[in-house]
């Protein structure tokens, strides 16, 4: 038995204003391969359906890499694309921890914008809150057992029109400590590789099944420490002012993170800090978030560890602070804000 195509959705198919954050059967995706050490028969395919040995190293032993970034329909129908060559150095590094060749950064640039040129009227309309996810992964093929790197790679980049991630976008909800943990400090959390997001989905489904958005993983030495909030960053907001976001070798570097970091810094004049955060120190904080390229931002109103229930700003409204960020981030995103030099690579 065969797979079967997945049926291609059509633009007139959506409803803008209600998107989710799921899969949908664009027409174009991209395609490489690396062979012979180097890549070769790069391009478009139609072919949403991926065909590999059933020796390959990705599905035995999770050799994959991926990313997630945004295209952004602006208010003059141009087309943004947020900080690509972060991604870009990001996989680059995900890759050397992999041990799987590196995607040069003109080639994964040039690559997305091919899909997003291919996939043009799928990108949801400037106002209507949403925005084309772009979805690049590397994964390790051919027919190997051995637990070694594989000698062939496929690198790809799919899209699909999202909306927000968190259900109820800018509004705050409430998150709760896992006693599990999502990833070593001297594993892979730092790595954008899909055993971390397997190794998550257990506990965010225990918080599902409890009412809550996601779980909040602590620190994996001692779970007294903040680390991250599901599949996103977590920083926080002081009450004299200042934007901390926490530092461990097991966080993902998120791009959203270190740009907030910057527009906290240089446009709105906060001090800045990436270190520890307790937590039974929370009071310190008058406002809470998850950050990330999927959830943007979002207001955490609530968070629950042991018996103890801490409300950060309001479980109702987002903080003035958070908001002001929000605002200034999704501005340069959506073209309506001054971009920092060398942000916005246009499509």
């Amino acid at each position: 038995m065969t797979m079967s195509e997945p049926k291609a959705t059509k633009p007139e198919e959506i409803d803008w204003s209600n998107l989710g954050f799921n899969y949908m059967n664009l027409p174009y995706r991209y395609r490489a391969y690396w062979r012979d050490g180097k890549w070769q028969d790069t391009g478009l395919t139609e072919d949403s359906n991926v065909t590999i040995s059933e020796g390959s190293t990705c599905l035995h032993y999770g050799q994959e890499v991926f990313e997630g970034l945004k295209a952004y329909r602006c208010k003059d129908g141009s087309i943004n694309l947020f900080r690509p060559d972060q991604n870009a150095k990001r996989m680059q590094k995900s890759c050397e921890r992999l041990m799987m060749p590196q995607v040069p950064t003109d080639m994964f640039i040039a690559a997305l914008k091919e899909v997003v040129r291919a996939n043009e009227a799928y990108i949801p309309p400037y106002g209507s809150g949403g925005t084309l996810y772009l979805r690049p992964y590397l994964i390790g093929v051919g027919g190997n057992i051995g637990v070694h790197p594989a000698q062939e790679y496929i690198f790809s980049i799919f899209a699909m029109p999202v909306g927000n991630y968190f259900k109820g976008g800018l509004t705050p909800t409430s998150f709760v400590a896992s006693e599990y943990d999502r990833a070593a400090h001297k594993g892979t959390g730092a790595s954008k590789v899909g055993g971390n997001y397997a190794a998550s989905l257990f506990p965010g489904q225990l918080a599902h099944n409890d009412g809550f958005s996601d779980c909040i993983y602590l620190d994996p030495i001692e779970h007294k420490k903040i680390e991250e909030v599901g599949s996103a960053n977590f920083f926080g907001i002081t009450k004299d002012g200042k934007f901390v976001t926490p530092k461990s070798p097991s966080i993902l570097p998120s791009v959203t993170k270190y740009s907030l970091l910057y527009l906290a810094e240089h446009r709105f004049g906060m001090e800045t800090e990436q270190g520890d955060i307790f937590i039974d120190q929370l009071d310190h904080f008058a406002e809470a978030g998850a950050c990330g390229t999927a959830a943007v931002i979002s207001p955490i109103g609530g968070f629950k560890y042991g018996d103890k229930y801490h409300v950060f700003y309001s479980e109702t409204e987002v903080g003035p602070v958070t908001h002001k960020l929000y605002d200034e981030l999704t501005g340069i995103q959506f073209g309506d804000v001054k971009a920092p030099e060398g942000w916005i690579e246009k499509i």
